[in-house]
């Protein structure tokens, strides 16, 4: 049994990306063997490079943390949301079966309407309202099509510490970044999600793989919280005062519609002994003290 537990392999597709980065170092602290492969490294739009990829690992869990997450663009261009959040799934989920791997793939609440008014569970019918939301509810459905039990994770706004070094950063790098500028800050106040701390969904990813569970788990941030007032927090916790504005859909319009409550209720996850999630206000705060870490080691 040692034995078995020591050659525990996992490749993580969007191993560069903030939920990636913790992803590997979670995993790597369990004392599996991880391989990551970025975008740079590998194509996972590409069949064969993926087949080939999962097969030579030869992984007993393959995650992908890989995602097209562009949502405007995607309706301008919904060809590159799609082979990377439809096609490509299918890909891994196609050569998960050749290899007799387990697939874990991350989804989003977009898939959902918002219409409902409260924190979505897992039963809820989804409703996507535009390209990537499309793309993303596709892939789920590649992954349920190809293996009898893929793990499929909803989540929400993720955020992290890797989001300091990848180009798009996360709200957080948005709000403080603009914090820095002149102008009034204004930020939807009719919008509600549940942010998701990385690292907290990284620790609990590896819990439900290490006790075989499979299917659809929603894992949001625990809180429902408008954009607007997660923005406030932000800038309380980093000792900011900057002019925020609340402003609401119709002022600020944007190519892509989005669900204006898309919250995810946590509940499935809990009943299946995981650990709930942190608080919004500790994982800013945690956050901040990371980001703050990196920043200092940085300036030596």
């Amino acid at each position: 049994m040692l034995q078995k537990e020591m050659h525990r392999k996992v490749v993580i597709f969007g191993g560069g990306g903030q939920l990636g980065v913790e992803l590997c170092r979670e995993f790597e602290r369990r004392q599996w063997v991880v391989q990551k492969f970025d975008r740079q490294s590998l194509d996972v739009t590409d069949s064969a490079s993926v087949e080939q990829a999962v097969a030579q690992s030869e992984a007993q869990v393959v995650i992908n943390a890989a995602a097209y997450n562009q949502v405007d663009i995607a309706e301008r261009e919904p060809l590159p949301a799609y082979q990377a959040n439809a096609l490509a799934v299918r890909n891994l989920a196609m050569a998960c079966r050749q290899s007799d791997a387990h697939l874990v793939h991350y989804s989003t609440d977009y898939v959902f309407d918002g219409t409902k008014g409260s924190p979505y569970v897992e039963t809820d019918k989804p409703h996507p309202l535009g390209a990537y939301a499309v793309s993303k509810l596709a892939g789920e459905l590649y992954a349920q099509a190809y293996l009898a039990d893929p793990l499929i994770i909803r989540t929400s706004g993720v955020f992290g510490p890797g989001g300091m070094f990848t180009p798009r950063g996360n709200f957080v790098e948005l709000m403080l970044r603009m914090a820095k500028g002149d102008n009034p800050i204004r930020v939807v106040a009719d919008h509600v999600a549940s942010p998701t701390y990385a690292p907290a969904m990284a620790s609990r990813t590896a819990d439900l793989v290490e006790r075989n569970i499979a299917g659809l788990f929603h894992m949001g941030g625990g809180e429902a919280i408008s954009w607007y007032d997660y923005a406030k927090l932000i800038f309380e916790l980093a000792g900011l005062s900057p002019s925020l504005q609340p402003t609401d859909e119709r002022e600020y319009r944007t190519a892509a519609r989005r669900p204006k409550f898309s919250a995810l209720s946590n509940r499935k996850l809990e009943a299946a002994g995981i650990a709930p999630m942190p608080p919004l206000r500790g994982a800013v705060r945690d956050y901040l003290e990371a980001r703050e870490h990196v920043t200092a080691h940085r300036s030596k």
